[in-house]
């Protein structure tokens, strides 16, 4: 029997996808700004409402740009320890030292209740994170930026085409960043973004992916984040195509609804004025133990989920004197982010759902 995995890359039409692949062999310009990646900025712009916008290599780098732009090199900087490790290896590579706050059990988002009680004169920002692409308590990270002179910078990797009170949540923060990567709602086969909200700072990461020269002009520091034209192909083909992804993704996550037993698993916190992409759909078990059991009759069936987030990201061997963070380290044993693309079928997401049913 063919496996299930947790996710599945979207594939746009092969037709549509060559014809922009027939423009970079017309054009013979591969990489540096070309016209495909041009022209993907200025449709990204529009659909997020954002004009200080820069398409970059990937999510990671995304992040070390952001901290970079407010000149972030050093110090401590308030993250949340449930995400993916690229959250915590920006901050590090960039010199600077990750303190963990832990996280709310409803939203899975960091405690914003806990954050001022881990600032010191050492603190230079807040990563937040958009966990499972639901929206962190922005007008409380906002109220404490603002009161203790502190960049808020949300890792925004699964939020891309979620909502929150009428505009896109990557549109919060001092910065946002999103990740294109081939798993995404909306990807560039690798691929990612930044977001800042005023010319100044977008000047200076445009600089900042570049080397920090233009031309022969050389201004400051830099590296090379800059996305090729076959990258700007995929997205604009997935582009296109990004509302059908969005509901054919809302009527599998209807499925679950439907199949599961809700009232025997725990989800993220869905609050008001928010609109969902769909980008994951996770659950969390009771035990560790039930969280384990499924695992194994789903791999049994040639179901292959995932523990997402694992492990608590202040358990990392390369992360010294981390405070305990008891609800994240629970959680990220006892949730799992189950298969969900856009192609999976109702009679899949039934099966996957009996095999929980009988786990439990």
């Amino acid at each position: 029997m063919k496996k299930i995995f947790v996710t599945k890359p979207y594939l746009p039409d092969r037709v549509a996808f060559q014809e922009k692949i027939d423009r970079i062999w017309e054009n013979e310009h591969l990489t540096n700004q070309g016209p495909l990646l041009t022209e993907l900025e200025t449709e990204l712009k529009s659909f997020l409402r954002n004009p200080y916008f820069h398409f970059v290599t990937n999510g990671t780098l995304a992040l070390q740009l952001a901290l970079r732009a407010f000149d972030i090199t050093s110090g401590e900087v308030i993250t949340a320890p449930f995400s993916y490790v690229a959250t915590t290896s920006s901050i590090m590579w960039e010199g600077c030292r990750p303190v963990f706050v832990d996280i709310d059990p409803k939203t899975f988002c960091i405690d914003v209740n806990k954050i001022e009680a881990a600032i010191t004169p050492q603190t230079r920002a807040i990563m937040a994170v958009h966990v499972f692409g639901y929206p962190c308590d922005v007008e409380a990270l906002e109220d404490i930026g603002r009161r203790h002179n502190l960049k808020i910078i949300y890792d925004a990797a699964h939020a891309f085409g979620a909502d929150y009170k009428g505009k896109s949540l990557l549109s919060y923060g001092d910065a946002a960043t999103c990740s294109f990567h081939a798993t995404k709602v909306f990807h560039t086969i690798e691929g990612g973004c930044v977001i800042s909200h005023d010319e100044q700072t977008h000047k200076k990461i445009g600089l900042l992916k570049s080397f920090g020269h233009i031309g022969d002009d050389h201004f400051c520091l830099g590296i090379n984040a800059k996305a090729s034209e076959f990258q700007a192909a995929m997205g604009q083909c997935n582009l296109k195509d990004f509302a059908k992804i969005i509901q054919d993704r809302a009527q599998v996550s209807t499925w679950y609804d439907q199949a599961l037993p809700l009232e025997k698993l725990q989800r993220p916190f869905h609050p008001s004025d928010f609109s969902y992409n769909y980008a994951y759909y996770p659950v969390v078990f009771e035990t560790p133990d039930i969280c384990k059991q499924v695992i194994a009759n789903l791999t049994a069936e040639n179901i292959i989920p995932r523990r997402y987030f694992y492990p608590s990201l202040n358990t990392l061997p390369y992360v010294t004197n981390a405070d305990p963070c008891p609800v994240s380290e629970s959680l990220a044993m006892r949730v799992l982010s189950l298969p969900f693309y856009k192609e999976l079928d109702e009679a899949s997401v039934i099966r996957i759902a009996d095999i929980i049913k009988r786990s439990l």
